[in-house]
């Protein structure tokens, strides 16, 4: 998850980012969204990081969003009404915060106000959540990297959710055509 980070964003990654957010126009409001979309394990919250301290921006991170495993295709929803449209209408906004130890909704947290937001996460431009994007950006790697990222990060005994999650990205990418709208596509890996 988004404390755990090991290694740093790739510069060349981040720099491409930031190069494109220089001519992008906000889609959110005033706030200029920087969605950083992709299958798990593939870099994307490093990559997050790396952004974050390039251009001073808060992060939102997908996986506090999540309600649960099974979850993945009520987040793209979940992040436009409570972060999205709240900010494309001027106001603050929050999030509830999915309690992942008791799986339960536990808590929420505020969006600080910035001319620039990161989003982090499986499904952050999938649906309602896209059109908001200022730089939408897809983050791959190898299927057997992705995997190993994430047993190595969250344990063996994570194996059948990560399996089960794959299954839903899979199913959610491929409906939405996420990739392919995607105004970058970094390989990472």
């Amino acid at each position: 998850m988004w404390h755990q980070l090991r290694e740093p964003a790739d510069p060349a990654h981040v720099a491409a980012i930031v190069a494109a957010l220089d001519g992008a126009s906000p889609q959110c409001g005033d706030v200029r969204v920087i969605a950083i979309d992709g299958p798990s394990g593939s870099g994307k919250t490093t990559l997050a990081k790396g952004i974050s301290d390039a251009v001073d921006a808060p992060v939102v991170h997908m996986d506090r969003i999540f309600p649960g495993w099974d979850g993945l295709a009520a987040a793209p929803g979940l992040l436009t009404e409570q972060v999205l449209e709240p900010l494309a209408r001027g106001e603050r906004a929050a999030y509830r915060l999915w309690d992942w130890a008791t799986n339960e909704w536990d808590g929420s947290a505020e969006v600080s106000p910035s001319e620039v937001l990161v989003i982090e996460g499986c499904g952050c431009t999938v649906g309602p959540a896209g059109p908001y994007a200022a730089v939408r950006v897809w983050v791959e790697a190898p299927r057997d990297e992705r995997m190993r990222r994430g047993i190595a990060r969250d344990g063996e005994t994570y194996r059948p959710h990560w399996e089960r999650w794959a299954a839903q990205e899979t199913e959610l990418y491929a409906r939405d055509r996420t990739r392919d709208k995607a105004h970058l596509i970094l390989t990472t890996g």
